[in-house]
């Protein structure tokens, strides 16, 4: 296997498996369909491709440094969880209108993955094994490649969650399907609390 297809199956091996970013982008392609959920998407990827290029670039010894700013944005990423399940948990399931809050932003999403505990253990892992003597072309090739993967996998979830959109057709139906997705950051949020 050449090393530009093994940093595309692990970068789709990653990116593609379920996360909170990958939820928010469901639920969202659920409620605003997938041309608005694009925001989040971009916002994701962009967000996780700079965190991967500045963990390439040294970002990690940094954080040997200050182990405690680890702490800091695992509990940062942990509180950012519980607070969107508790969004989507309350949320009354209004369909489309005017007065329905807006599709998650380009920050939004960045701010996810900068929060996100899985995309900071993705970039150490994916710069260890594949920019481990710190070559800036492979580091750039690796961001160049798992950009384009994250954006396609995450932008899966969003069509995915628009596909699922013809069978909410209630606030009934909505309001169950923001509850289990809810569910599903909360069981990610205690997964990292207790790892």
């Amino acid at each position: 296997m050449s090393l530009t297809l093994s940093m595309a199956a692990f970068a789709l091996a990653a990116s593609i498996s379920p996360g909170p970013v990958n939820i928010v982008a469901l639920g969202s392609g659920a409620r605003y369909g997938l041309r608005a959920s694009l925001r989040h998407v971009t916002g994701a990827t962009l967000g996780f491709s700079l965190l991967l290029l500045l963990i390439g670039l040294g970002l990690h010894e940094l954080l040997r440094y200050w182990p405690a700013m680890t702490q800091v944005l695992h509990a940062g990423g942990v509180a950012f969880l519980l607070y969107m399940a508790w969004k989507l948990a309350s949320d009354r399931g209004e369909l489309a209108n005017s007065s329905a809050p807006a599709a998650p932003s380009m920050l939004a999403g960045a701010t996810l993955q900068w929060l996100n505990p899985k995309a900071w253990l993705a970039c150490v892992a994916g710069v260890g094994a594949y920019v481990g003597e710190g070559e800036t072309a492979l580091l750039w090739q690796f961001t160049g490649i798992y950009f384009v993967i994250c954006y396609l996998s995450i932008a899966s979830w969003a069509w995915a969650g628009s596909v699922i959109s013809q069978y909410l057709g209630n606030r009934h139906r909505v309001r169950v399907f923001n509850r289990v997705l809810a569910a599903l950051l909360v069981a990610s949020a205690l997964y990292l609390l207790l790892a």
